[in-house]
């Protein structure tokens, strides 16, 4: 599939807010966790809830960093001392996309249409990894929130209300 510069600019221009609002979403999804409970895991061989809230914000970083400078970067370290809950992971997450979201903002319609290649499976233009990555965050977000009400937390709306949010809003408007 090969893009024009105005196609790219079109589709990032398209693509920005739903990048935005899933990682909206997403944030929620990790502060509701407990921040004591990072270690529960539903079986043996699933990921920490710790393990799966950093995948998920350490994969947005990469995505779009690598999108950005039109080259995937595979050198990436294990997940830094300082974040050791899901308060950490949150705000790590949230400067991370921040800074990238700056970064993709700021791409020309030539960077956003380069074929940058996967690992060798996967050859796209720069520009429609944004929805390869969003369809990766929604799927571990939704892996994630199965986790929250075991772990003891709360589900927030998602898209539109859960029973958690739904339940706050009434105890809310009781007080």
């Amino acid at each position: 599939m090969q893009l024009t510069p105005e196609q790219g600019l079109f589709l990032i221009q398209l693509t920005l807010p739903s990048l935005k609002h899933e990682q909206q979403t997403t944030k929620r999804v990790i502060q509701s966790m407990p921040k004591d409970r990072g270690d529960y895991r539903p079986e043996p061989n699933a990921k920490s809830a710790l393990e799966l809230a950093w995948h998920i914000a350490s994969a947005q970083n990469f995505f779009l960093s690598s999108i950005a400078a039109g080259a995937f970067d595979f050198s990436g370290g294990p997940r830094p001392d300082s974040v050791r809950d899901s308060a950490d992971v949150a705000a790590w997450y949230d400067q991370s996309f921040a800074k990238n979201l700056a970064a993709l903002s700021a791409a020309n319609g030539e960077q956003l249409v380069k074929i940058m290649d996967f690992r060798g499976l996967i050859q796209l233009p720069a520009v429609a990894f944004l929805q390869f990555h969003i369809n990766h965050e929604i799927h571990h977000r939704g892996q994630l929130s199965t986790y929250l009400r075991p772990m003891g937390g709360k589900v927030p709306a998602i898209y539109g209300e859960s029973y958690d949010s739904a339940e706050a809003k009434k105890t809310a408007g009781a007080a």
